[in-house]
């Protein structure tokens, strides 16, 4: 189809060649062969008059051009996306339709199974592709890359809508034989304590850090890992703490060997949102995910 002369096809390359500033990863990311994406980029070219992509050192920038156009290009293409998936109905027991949530490894193990659960109760035939936590998730949903974000509610963004799914209290957990396994755990303990800490991608701030950084207290790292159901496992055998979400904690599968503390800070719950491009608002099958995802959440056990 063209439009203004322009192969409408052709967007859809040039917006994988600006999100990633690589004919290559653009490439694969299509299944095209890496000459037929440098085709298209020679075609753009042309019509636009300007090469879009320079090569700079080792990588390639995008032109103040192409700068202008990326956010109107992914614009168009959320919109027809939307169109195209939001049918008069959704039938979930008749559906092929794969949905995309973008969640961290905490809401994975807390909220999932029971989402899924209640999907099969409804007989839904539909896919779900469960898509790890990145840096700035909710630019996921701005580019319509996944359908649905599961996150706290400081990484969400006030541009799309979004609902509250459940509120959670951090926890701190101790080997109930190591140094902080008896007695309570104050400040002073906790800052004196060796941690073990989940990182985020690129180095992304969690809510817990940012909450102890108003607080003034600078942890001592001594282990740092990439999912938050590894930290419980991982303090076992020795005299670390970390801090976990409480309903994580209630889950602990070796409870009897760890001891549970409060946070010893002040600190406001964890608002965990569910968050949608603000075009599917009106998406039948979206409405069908967020009204499951709240009611899996509403059945989940209560915690402290």
């Amino acid at each position: 189809m063209r439009f203004k002369k322009l192969d409408l096809n052709l967007l859809v390359a040039l917006d994988h060649m600006l999100e990633h500033r690589s004919v290559t990863q653009a490439a694969e990311h299509m299944f095209m062969s890496q000459s037929a994406m440098s085709n298209a980029l020679t075609r753009l070219r042309t019509y636009f008059d300007d090469p879009l992509l320079v090569q700079v050192g080792r990588r390639m920038e995008l032109t103040p051009r192409a700068e202008a156009l990326r956010p109107a290009i992914r614009d168009v293409l959320v919109r027809v996306e939307a169109a195209i998936d939001r049918g008069p109905q959704f039938h979930p027991d008749r559906s092929d339709r794969t949905f995309n949530l973008l969640l961290s490894d905490y809401a994975l193990n807390v909220l999932m199974p029971e989402v899924l659960r209640r999907a099969e109760a409804h007989d839904a035939t539909v896919k779900f592709n469960l898509r790890a936590q990145t840096a700035a998730p909710y630019t996921l949903i701005e580019r319509g890359e996944v359908d649905l974000l599961v996150a706290p509610e400081q990484f969400t963004s006030s541009e799309h809508p979004s609902a509250l799914v459940y509120e959670d209290q951090y926890k701190v957990v101790a080997w109930k034989h190591g140094a902080y396994g008896k007695g309570t755990l104050d400040r002073e303990r906790y800052e004196k304590a060796g941690h073990v800490v989940m990182v985020p991608p690129q180095k992304a701030q969690t809510v817990e850090g940012v909450s102890l950084a108003e607080h003034g207290v600078d942890r001592r790292i001594e282990v740092t890992t990439f999912a938050f159901t590894s930290l419980t496992s991982l303090i076992s055998g020795t005299n670390r703490i970390a801090t976990v979400h409480g309903r994580l904690a209630a889950m602990i599968p070796d409870a009897d060997e760890l001891v549970v503390h409060p946070f010893p800070f002040d600190a406001p719950p964890l608002r965990q949102i569910i968050q949608w491009h603000v075009l599917r608002d009106t998406d039948p099958g979206l409405i069908w995910l967020r009204d499951l995802v709240l009611e899996a959440a509403a059945a989940l056990p209560a915690v402290d």
